[in-house]
């Protein structure tokens, strides 16, 4: 049965029978001041500002993210340097400034400036940190801000270099040059040695395609040469047979890589790279006139048309180290084209470099509709809109890419259908809307801040308690590195060896039965790691990565899953995750003691 999902009154609030969550707490006394410092164990972000200028505004967008993907131990805040006194050396400075505080109000690292890329790498860097800090394996470094003490003379002048200053890297994409080994070298067998020559001499393919083009498009690539004596022969042979279309990079960047393939091509004339170059390709493998075997860029600028014009849904890899945080967007799927269209819309999610990170099926009274569709109230298509998304079920995604808001709003194209058939007839509002029907097939995100609060309606923050047995406790490591890699926060852990009171308590609903004995003393031989892992659907995706109670039938069917992995057997099947909210408060009190007083706290609905 799909999932029923009641909607609050504005787009901007939560599900139905929740707090509402304030993202930052907003401190203006000492007492205040005082209190937050000493009631926040993790990592606390305080944005200080004068109150003549106000906070910043620029950030709470990533901060929201940051929340949503770090999970518990991480804190946001506002304090107003006028009225603190131990804040009075911020007072009248309008560059925003952001204190990062680890438990006990310990100052670990200042950031001035509304830096998106260094905030975000400050705040991973500094919650791990602190983490490791809390867990006893690390030291805390504190700090004091002594800039702001210094002279103006000094302000100005070369900082010195700091050893725990992340360097921000600008995101690169990688440099590379478009290859097409021509039909006479395909239909000759040798295509793969000439690919062979290009990846000896230091080339990375990155993406090729065999394929044969039509005079129009051969016509279209060669157009440079219209008018010349040769073009109706060079197009006759460009279509004669298949080619094989190469990307090619080098090394980590790919700098340089055009005019390095270029001269691994040697001169356009065959006789002329015979005398010249005879290592060349098109020495070795040319025969004269245009039939010189493999075609090349010429330059970056041709790269990008030509790659424009063979791939134009591939996505350039990203230097490694520069590569730009990975944005989240909503993603739904209308009930029309949801009930007609749905694998091949998947399909081109798919093609295009989405990540889908998860997945729900939902279904709308026409008041919840109107609810989550208010700001939309007074346009002439809001009976229409409510009437669609309340008429059957559809189907929402939370897609993950570099820049996934932009370049998904970009896949659906022009929100009217009819301007989206003349401007964009290749968009997905183009191709799958319906005959007769005003709505379009597909919604997304505006922007990331609509994105956050609209992934954390549909697929709310929650909490799961992951256990790692003892006979999986030495690939621990490896498992916690998937465990984050499918975008879990490991907000607390605790490495223990357990005791028969805690298995009682940890496996309660087993403790009458048979295998119980054998399951006890299996957990009681060795340590066990405890973590609590916070997710969007945190116990649904923990127990889907773990897969099926019995290895042997993990093995089968969930090849992928952890206990397909790293279990034996049905009590040693390498991990445990709890099957309620319920049960996991009740295991997070046991083996991590009580929650922060102003930790947030999840109110159960009606």
């Amino acid at each position: 049965m799909p999932l029923q999902v009641s909607i609050g009154n504005s787009r901007e609030k939560k599900m139905p029978g929740k707090k509402q969550i304030q993202l930052q707490e907003e401190v203006e006394t000492n007492e205040d001041w005082k209190n937050l410092l000493s009631s926040k164990k993790g990592l606390l972000v305080v944005d200080v500002y004068s109150g003549w200028c106000g906070p910043c505004k620029a950030v709470l967008s990533l901060f929201r993210r940051l929340k949503n993907e770090m999970g518990d131990g991480l804190f946001f805040a506002t304090a107003i340097s006028d009225k603190i006194s131990a804040l009075e050396k911020y007072r009248d400075q309008s560059k925003p400034c952001f204190l990062f505080m680890a438990t006990g109000g310990n100052l670990v690292r200042v950031v001035r400036g509304a830096d998106g890329p260094l905030l975000e790498s400050a705040v991973k860097e500094q919650l791990d940190r602190e983490k490791k800090v809390l867990n006893g394996e690390g030291e805390r470094t504190v700090i004091e801000d002594v800039a702001l003490d210094e002279p103006d003379e000094l302000l100005d002048s070369e900082p010195e270099e700091d050893e725990n200053q992340v360097e921000e890297k600008v995101p690169t994409k990688k440099q590379y040059t478009v290859a097409i080994i021509k039909p006479d070298a395909v239909s000759a067998g040798i295509a793969d040695e000439i690919l062979s020559k290009m990846e000896a001499s230091g080339m990375e393919v990155l993406l090729k395609e065999e394929r044969t083009l039509s005079k129009e498009e051969a016509a279209k690539f060669y157009k440079q040469h219209e008018g010349s004596d040769h073009f109706e022969e060079l197009v006759d042979f460009m279509t004669s047979g298949p080619s094989l279309t190469v990307v090619l990079s080098q090394g980590e960047s790919g700098e340089g890589v055009v005019e390095e393939f270029r001269t691994l091509l040697g001169p356009t004339a065959v006789e002329e790279a015979k005398e010249q170059s005879p290592d060349s390709l098109r020495a070795q493998y040319g025969s004269g006139s245009w039939k010189n075997a493999v075609h090349g860029s010429d330059s970056s600028e041709s790269a990008a048309r030509e790659l424009a014009f063979f791939f134009p849904k591939f996505i350039v890899p990203w230097v490694p180290g520069t590569e730009p945080p990975i944005q989240r967007t909503l993603a739904v799927i209308r009930p029309a084209a949801y009930a007609k269209y749905k694998e091949e819309i998947l399909g081109k999610i798919h093609e295009a470099g989405f990540e889908i990170a998860m997945t729900k099926e939902v279904e709308l009274s026409k008041e919840d509709a109107g609810h989550f569709y208010s700001e939309h109230r007074e346009q002439d298509f809001f009976d229409s809109l409510t009437t669609h998304m309340s008429s059957g079920p559809f189907l929402v995604l939370a897609l993950a890419r570099e820049d996934a808001v932009e370049g998904w709003r970009d896949l659906l194209g022009p929100k009217v259908i009819e301007e989206a058939k003349e401007k964009a007839p290749d968009s997905l509002r183009s191709q799958f809307s319906e005959e007769g029907l005003e709505i379009n097939p597909l919604h997304g995100s505006s922007d990331l801040e609509a994105a956050s609060n609209e992934l954390e309606f549909f697929f709310p923050t929650e909490q799961t308690v992951a256990v790692i047995k003892p006979n999986a406790f030495s690939e621990r490591e490896t498992i916690v590195k998937k465990i984050e890699e499918a975008g879990f926060s490991v907000s607390m852990s605790r490495e223990t060896q357990l005791t028969k009171e805690q298995i009682e308590q940890l496996y309660s609903e087993h403790k009458d039965k048979d295998f119980f004995g054998d399951l006890s003393e299996f957990m009681s031989s060795g340590p066990s790691l405890f973590m609590v892992l916070s997710r969007a659907e945190a116990i649904q995706g923990w127990r889907a990565m773990m897969g099926p109670v019995d290895p042997s039938e993990a093995k089968e069917q969930e090849q992928a899953s952890l206990r397909a992995l790293f279990g034996v057997d049905k009590i040693q099947n390498a991990v445990h995750g709890t099957s309620s909210k319920e049960k996991a408060q009740e295991l997070i009190k046991e083996f991590f003691g009580e929650p922060e007083p102003d930790q947030p706290q999840e109110v159960a609905g009606d």
